[in-house]
């Protein structure tokens, strides 16, 4: 039963393979028969006659895409890390700080540590 089965497949994989070949060969002759059937005399003037319809429009090679806007860092003024000071003092969690000003979690830590407000680890 598999035996049949793998000779049924490779007789179909050669035919499949002549008839790729086949279709390669009859596209070949379509595509050099396309100048003559648009009455041009050679290849080279079909393609310029196409890239003339076209526009000439040269392709770039490798598309650069736009390079990704960088972000404006939050500037740490002394002023703004005295008003996280308050709002530490006030109770206020680092995460709710951070988005009142604007800054990173990260910030708010690095000025509570700045100002000796962080507790130790024990």
């Amino acid at each position: 039963m598999v035996i049949e089965k793998i000779q049924e497949l490779s007789v179909l994989q050669a035919k499949a393979a002549k008839l790729q070949a086949a279709i390669e060969i009859e596209r070949k002759a379509e595509l050099a028969a396309l100048p003559g059937k648009y009455g041009y005399e050679s290849v080279k003037t079909f393609i310029k006659a196409l890239k003339a319809a076209v526009g000439g429009v040269k392709r770039k090679r490798g598309l650069k895409k736009a390079a990704p806007a960088k972000r404006k860092r939050a500037k740490l003024t002394s002023e703004l890390k005295h008003q996280v000071k308050g709002a530490v003092e006030a109770g206020k969690t680092g995460a709710a700080i951070a988005k009142e000003f604007g800054i990173s979690l990260p910030s708010v830590q690095n000025i509570k540590k700045e100002f000796g407000l962080v507790k130790a680890r024990a």
